[in-house]
């Protein structure tokens, strides 16, 4: 039974925020009638993809494919939009709205990560480095603040997970950020280090990421030449196809259901894990799991817009695993 004292502080909590306009700034909730803006106004860079995070990766992919194949009319279409919205301006824009104090949490740790990879992508192609640099420090430093203060790690299969953002931010701290890289080797063995028997209970119905898989390529990362005992503990009956839930794609039931439909995601970025590991894993068929994974969600990345507006980022993932 709650006490009377209790009950009054818990009421008091609660009657500061039921009913009151904007009583607290957190995150990238609206501040004030100001914020109720369009997407564009707020965004000048990343708006027009559903969310903030799937436009970022969204421009990562196109500016991945216009250095694959630059001859596609598509690549030249991409590299002339970028030029013409990746201003100083529109990057200044960009930037203030993380300034903002009730941003702290905005994208967090997703969105940080995307953009790091946008700006290591942009790094290929000339000016669009330069522009993109102030937004990818101020995401560098927000990790550097972050990742000391983060206790556990996050496991779930969604946008939240920390191994996920640190394999993409390691990927750019190597080349950018060597202090951002060892906090990331170091968070990494604090969290993962001793992890053993990994279970893997997914997916998750909601599941973009397999939290065992995502793990593992983190720590491959980290540990280099290290990875193969720690991962021999970590999942020791893979050559058994066991856990059997890593082994086999998953089922997506409604892809209008724009939750549902990130098991389509699972399924590519598994690809993408399985095939990135399958150098330290040879007594697992890591390419035949990896393109059975593949086929089962490949076909379906515009379905619907619940996938079509973030899928193909995750399939050039698992195609260039």
């Amino acid at each position: 039974m709650i006490d009377a004292d209790t009950a009054r502080r818990l009421a008091s909590i609660a009657l500061g925020h039921v009913g009151q306009e904007y009583p607290h700034k957190l995150d990238h909730v609206l501040a004030g009638d100001p914020d109720a803006l369009p997407p564009r106004t707020l965004h000048p860079i990343f708006y027009g993809s559903f969310d903030w995070h799937s436009c970022v990766h969204g421009w990562w992919l196109l500016l991945t494919c216009a250095r694959l194949h630059p001859g596609l009319d598509s690549s030249a279409e991409a590299l002339a939009r970028a030029h013409a919205l990746f201003t100083p301006a529109n990057v200044e824009a960009e930037r203030a709205y993380l300034a903002r104090p009730e941003s702290a949490g905005f994208e967090r740790p997703y969105g940080w990560a995307w953009m790091l990879a946008l700006h290591g992508e942009a790094c290929r192609h000339g000016a669009l480095a330069d522009r993109l640099a102030p937004l990818a420090w101020a995401f560098a430093d927000r990790f550097k603040a972050h990742l000391p203060n983060l206790t556990y790690p996050i496991r779930t299969g969604t946008h939240f997970n920390t191994a996920f953002a640190c394999v993409l931010a390691l990927h750019w701290a190597d080349a950018h950020d060597p202090a951002l890289a060892g906090l990331i080797r170091k968070r990494s063995l604090d969290w993962f280090g001793a992890d053993r028997d990994c279970q893997a209970w997914e997916p998750e119905g909601d599941a973009f990421l397999s939290p065992a898989l995502t793990e593992a390529l983190l720590m491959q990362a980290v540990l280099g030449a290290d990875f193969a005992p720690w991962m021999a503990g970590f999942l020791p009956h893979l050559a058994k196809r066991q856990p059997t839930t890593l082994f086999v794609p998953a089922t997506v039931s409604d892809r209008s259901d724009g939750k549902i439909a990130h098991l389509d995601g699972l399924n590519l970025s598994r690809s993408w894990a399985w095939r990135t590991l399958a150098p330290d894993l040879p007594g697992v068929d890591c390419q035949q799991i990896a393109a059975e994974h593949l086929d089962a969600s490949l076909g379906f990345l515009d379905a619907d817009y619940a996938g079509a507006h973030w899928l193909a980022t995750f399939a050039l993932l698992a195609l260039q695993g």
